[in-house]
């Protein structure tokens, strides 16, 4: 696994092992970034269910001004912590330990790129998507990324589902404010 392009392209991160890991592949993450590629520079990215971090890393090489990396695994942390150290983004990379529902009702900081990986077809994306979209900026985007075949809400608060793009088992969603459609 390495950051696809900008200030710290090619430079490998680490990565989780164990059964119930599953890192964004290479091809979902570089079709993400071409869904959102002007919409980083100098934005505040939040990576909730981060794992390894990659997401948050490659939105911080890509020109993200600040880039939040949440997840509740002791060992997540760790390796998102000698990722970001890997890149060089120590001070531009939030690490959060924390519940993604505890993280959202603490957390004092507005996004403009939210996403959302968190473990398939548990029904975790509904029960957060309403509190990521409540610390949305107006023009921001919230994706998910889920399993195929889970169903995901059409509208949460303020933001609406925009478009799904669809990677053989594995789907993005992509919200908008309602206002920007």
């Amino acid at each position: 696994m390495r950051v696809i392009t900008g200030s710290a392209r090619g430079r490998k991160l680490q990565a989780l092992e164990g059964r119930d890991v599953r890192p964004t592949t290479d091809k979902v993450k570089e079709s993400v970034f071409s869904i959102i590629q002007f919409q980083i520079q100098g934005r505040v990215f939040l990576d909730l269910f981060a794992g390894s971090g990659q997401m948050g890393i490659e939105a911080l090489s890509r020109g993200a001004k600040k880039a939040y990396l949440v997840d509740q695994s002791l060992k997540s942390i760790r390796v998102i912590e000698q990722n970001v150290k890997t890149t060089g983004f120590e001070d531009s990379a939030v690490i959060a330990r924390q519940d993604a529902q505890g993280f959202l009702v603490s957390s004092r900081e507005n996004f403009d790129i939210a996403y959302l990986d968190p473990p398939f077809e548990k029904g975790i994306i509904n029960d957060v998507l309403p509190l990521v979209s409540a610390k949305m900026n107006k023009g921001g985007v919230i994706l998910c990324e889920s399993a195929e075949a889970e169903t995901l809400p059409e509208e949460a608060g303020n933001f609406k589902l925009d478009r799904t793009y669809r990677y053989g088992k594995i789907k993005v969603s992509l919200y908008r404010h309602k206002e920007m459609l």
